[in-house]
């Protein structure tokens, strides 16, 4: 779909460096010719559940919105995941602003449910998206930002960045795995729980992706010998104790100053489950909630996995040293020869190319900031779904969204 304008304007700027908030340099981009009309507006890149509810509330804000989206439907990345997959947060709580899910959906919606969810959010606000619309580069240019795309430049006084967290899978550069004979995934490829029965399966990583995975390989499929390989052990809480879905309570857990929800936490893992050091899980380096805001790890669920570890069906092992032909090598020197490799080793932003150059993301690609909160220096640029919540991610999308859309409607007026 290729953009349309009404008219070009010529906006030469001459190069010059400015420095952000955080004392890192940023380019303001030289001299670009036919400039797109400026939009008195924002450009949201995006269209998963952060860049959709930050539309919504920018349009019920008065603020115009062009929404691009890269791939040629919704919720591709929901499509893309495997069959088994269901929320780990509570349907009431996981739902966009002013839209519930139907009647009789499970407490932990289903992908395709969610799907479906995404869908009718977009056709019931009549949101403007354009499919099929890479985003190559945000440049700022002093009162506007241009968006470099696929379908040509666009420009508007505020851009939304709203492409996750999660955008591209991340697996580490580990000594010997090209030689390796069996398989290597990520978790995001999953599958079903079935294409594993028979094999030795080690599972690399005791995180939300890790534990999910888990989750669903003790679920009653007949696999072979199952491992997990562990560098940290996870802030872990049950989906339910008793009749009652955890997850229900992360409002109230939201509240807490981060000290108290990591004890609250601490302790409810240590009741439900006990001392997980004694079947070799490693201590967590810090709390749940920590962790959120110091290396954005999001908390782990368990349902079932932590009773199959209990019973000996998944062993808890070192972290990898190497691979080599036939198995691999760990850091203790034993050596085990699984047929698979999952690698629920966390995920990229991927934002390197788009946004290098501004002097706006950290090491690993995450933004420094987010929601609300903008660089003085880089006005009219945001960021929303970058980093996880206790509420989880549906909730916290309504909520940064409309954060960045009062600012965006306060700077108008």
């Amino acid at each position: 779909m290729r953009a349309a304008y009404v008219g070009y304007v010529a906006v030469p700027i001459e190069a010059m460096t400015i420095k952000t908030r955080m004392g890192m340099k940023a380019e303001i981009a030289p001299d670009w010719s036919d400039t797109p009309t400026i939009l008195d507006g924002a450009i949201v890149i995006g269209a998963g559940a952060a860049g959709l509810a930050a539309a919504q509330a920018l349009i019920r804000a008065g603020v115009t919105v062009q929404i691009l989206e890269r791939e040629a439907r919704l919720a591709e990345p929901w499509h893309r995941r495997h069959d088994n997959l269901h929320l780990n947060t509570h349907r009431d709580l996981s739902s966009l602003p002013g839209l519930s899910y139907p009647a009789g959906t499970p407490a932990f919606p289903h992908r395709s449910t969610v799907i479906g969810h995404l869908n009718d959010f977009a056709e019931t606000h009549r949101l403007p998206i354009a499919f099929g619309v890479a985003v190559e580069g945000v440049e700022f240019h002093g009162d506007h930002w241009l968006v470099r795309s696929s379908a040509g430049p666009r420009a508007a006084r505020h851009v939304v960045v709203a492409t996750g967290r999660d955008r591209q899978p991340f697996i580490p550069a580990w000594k010997g795995m090209r030689d390796f004979s069996g398989r290597i995934l990520h978790s995001a490829d999953f599958g079903r729980a079935s294409d594993y029965a028979g094999k030795k399966v080690l599972v690399v990583g005791a995180g939300n992706s890790g534990f999910d995975v888990l989750n669903h390989l003790a679920a009653g499929t007949e696999t072979g010998q199952i491992w997990l390989a562990a560098r940290n052990g996870p802030a872990l809480l049950p989906k339910r104790i008793g009749k009652i879905a955890v997850h229900r309570l992360s409002p109230f857990m939201a509240s807490l100053p981060t000290w108290m929800a990591d004890a609250a936490m601490a302790a409810t893992q240590r009741l439900v489950f006990g001392d997980l050091r004694k079947y070799g899980l490693p201590p967590a380096p810090s709390g749940g909630a920590s962790r959120l805001g110091s290396d954005y790890t999001a908390i782990a669920a368990d349902d079932g996995a932590v009773d199959a570890i209990k019973a000996g069906r998944i062993a808890v092992v070192p972290q990898i040293s190497a691979f080599r032909r036939d198995g691999v090598i760990l850091a203790n020197g034993r050596a085990i020869a699984p047929d698979v490799v999952i690698a629920a080793t966390g995920y990229r932003t991927g934002l390197e190319p788009m946004l290098g150059g501004l002097g706006v993301l950290d090491a690993k690609g995450v933004p420094l900031f987010n929601g609300a909160d903008s660089d003085p220096n880089l006005p009219g640029l945001w960021f929303t779904g970058m980093r996880p919540s206790i509420r989880g991610c549906f909730a916290n999308a309504g909520i940064l969204g409309a954060a960045i859309a009062g600012k965006i409607a306060g700077r108008k007026r």
